[in-house]
């Protein structure tokens, strides 16, 4: 995807294999789906007490503000995707 910053495949300080097989970033798909909808629902919060606006069209200006931030939020996804399976099983090589 061409918004998104390219990948090492081993980390250059640890040498850490970031994709140990083929569809592993698979599970940070479920994480950035849970930073998404909790990005958007506070984008939304926040127009609808700053603006008064209806709570669906608060929704759908939450949504829009949220597009900026998906690239940022897809890599941090991946960041916690690699934290959270280092912390249960560790990459020994």
């Amino acid at each position: 995807m061409w918004l998104l910053p390219g990948m090492y495949e081993r980390c250059p300080f640890c040498n850490l294999k970031f994709e140990r097989e083929d569809g592993y970033f698979l599970g940070a798909m479920y994480i950035g789906y849970g930073l998404a909808i909790g990005a958007t629902a506070v984008l939304a919060a926040l127009v609808w007490v700053a603006l008064k606006w209806p709570l669906v069209k608060s929704v759908v200006a939450g949504i829009v503000l949220f597009l900026p931030l998906a690239p940022a939020l897809t890599v941090m996804a991946r960041v916690l995707w690699i934290y959270m399976d280092q912390a249960i099983d560790p990459d020994q090589t």
